[in-house]
């Protein structure tokens, strides 16, 4: 079985280790797992995941960053939550077997919140947002991509995980500009500076985000190099939760 992981970004891609270009525009790992970078957002991503299993790949991962919505999640938390859900309450299940296998290698040397992740179609910015999508939905952690590999991988009948972790916390303030400079899988430099010029009030949270983006950058390698993601065992499919 060949897993298929879709990261937003190509440096969270980056961190599963080194890869080869495919001509299909796809990378694929030394384990023969492919890589798809998808850009932001969950069109985006159910794009990826379907270029992915056209590549063969027979069960998905969504790879990454995500936002704080629980107060006590530090950053470089990592996540793999037991279900996708959106604002509407569309909510999918991950992959019981799969999640539970992967966390317990995780488990060895970090700890591991496994309960609900919210797709929501905007970045939650600022922290009253953040704590009203908790309040209202619940869900640990906030992403704008997993709900569309979520929908690809219940169409195809295929096994689905999320992997995630906790770049800004609950009690942070996103900066406009990073996001303002994000196109394409990458955060554009000089794009960022000109933006910051426009808004220097961002710089502060940019420097205080820096430092949490550089503990999930770790977080997330140190869970790639556990070999986690491409387990040779036969599982379930992902399914919608009615």
């Amino acid at each position: 079985m060949s897993a298929g992981v879709v990261a937003a970004l190509a440096a969270e891609a980056r961190t599963l280790g080194p890869s080869v270009k495919r001509g299909d525009g796809l990378s694929i790992l030394s384990d023969g797992t492919l890589v798809a970078v998808s850009g932001i957002g969950a069109a985006a991503a159910a794009r990826a995941a379907l270029a992915l299993v056209d590549a063969g790949a027979t069960r998905l991962v969504s790879w990454g960053m995500a936002g704080g919505l629980d107060p006590a999640l530090p950053a470089g938390t990592i996540c793999i939550p037991g279900s996708v859900t959106a604002r509407d309450g569309t909510r999918f299940g991950t992959d019981p077997h799969w999640r539970e296998l992967v966390g317990a290698v995780i488990l060895r040397g970090r700890a591991v919140v496994g309960r609900t992740l919210l797709t929501n179609p905007l970045a939650i910015e600022d922290v009253a947002g953040k704590a009203a999508a908790f309040r209202d939905t619940g869900a640990d952690v906030v992403d704008m991509e997993s709900l569309g590999v979520a929908q690809v991988a219940v169409s195809r009948g295929l096994p689905f995980l999320v992997v995630r972790v906790v770049v800004d916390t609950a009690a942070d303030r996103l900066p406009e500009a990073v996001l303002a400079a994000s196109s394409g899988g990458e955060v554009r430099i000089a794009r960022l500076l000109q933006e910051l010029l426009r808004r220097p009030g961002d710089l502060l949270p940019l420097l205080r985000l820096a430092r949490r983006y550089r503990a999930a950058m770790r977080a997330l390698v140190a869970v790639a190099r556990t070999g986690a993601l491409a387990p040779t065992f036969a599982t379930p499919s992902a399914s919608r939760i009615a």
